[in-house]
């Protein structure tokens, strides 16, 4: 809740709730699909409580089949969220710049799409579609399953971790007629690129997922280190 108030309070117009960051932060582990549904909607709940700014939930792969998938929309709606993405990954699910990541077919992630589509009861909710497909199948496959997911009803595509800048303007180029979401992890697969030159890529939204939470933890361990070193904290106040 305290990183939901410092994006909105820094202006931005949206807040992207990270299932690695409710990990990180509620269990001290990475993005493993170690978390339950209803351990994320809880922790969606009390963030959408205390900002006044769209909130996008990550519903990873939607926690089991079509009815799950329902459930979730539904829950998350009643949460207060404003979208949800969902990824045609296979549970448990990977971090998105991880190797490894199994998918399923595409009838079965086009069947979460519809389902989170027909759950919805507010037609503003928006339904993000994501694919992990590039690592495993290669671009034009990841663009070729995006294109079937959109014309299941989603209204943004999020084509997972592109390699380059190149693939990142193929992406646009192919899907011109939709939103599309960058992902800037730093470390990760992608480029990270400032905000000006991925809208001038295509990109409608970008987000920054857990720069925070990791930024929060440096500092952290820096002060915990000053502490254990000199027994006080007074050297760091200017810094809090």
């Amino acid at each position: 809740c305290i990183t939901g108030r410092l994006v909105q309070q820094a202006g931005f117009d949206a807040l992207y709730l990270s299932g690695a960051g409710i990990s990180m932060s509620q269990l001290g582990a990475p993005d493993l699909g170690l978390l339950s549904f209803h351990e994320i909607v809880d922790r969606a709940k009390r963030i959408a409580d205390v900002v006044d700014i769209p909130v996008i939930a990550d519903g990873d792969t939607g926690f089991g089949g079509p009815l799950n998938v329902i459930r979730m929309v539904r829950e998350f709606e009643r949460a207060g969220i404003s979208a949800v993405q969902i990824e045609d990954q296979q549970w448990p699910k990977k971090c998105g710049h991880e190797p490894g990541r199994r998918l399923v077919g595409t009838e079965e992630m086009i069947g979460r799409i519809k389902a989170a589509v027909d759950a919805r009861a507010d037609s503003d909710f928006v339904v993000i579609a994501r694919t992990d497909a590039r690592a495993s199948e290669g671009l034009e496959a990841a663009l070729d399953r995006m294109s079937l997911y959109i014309d299941a009803g989603a209204d943004v595509a999020f084509v997972e971790a592109p390699e380059s800048v190149g693939e990142m303007r193929r992406i646009n180029a192919r899907l011109a007629d939709v939103p599309t979401m960058a992902n800037m992890v730093e470390g990760g697969r992608t480029p990270v690129r400032p905000a000006a030159e991925l809208q001038q890529l295509g990109y409608t939204l970008a987000i920054f997922p857990n720069s925070l939470t990791r930024m929060l933890g440096k500092m952290g361990q820096e002060l915990m280190a000053a502490l254990k070193q000199t027994g006080s904290t007074e050297g760091m106040r200017d810094r809090m």
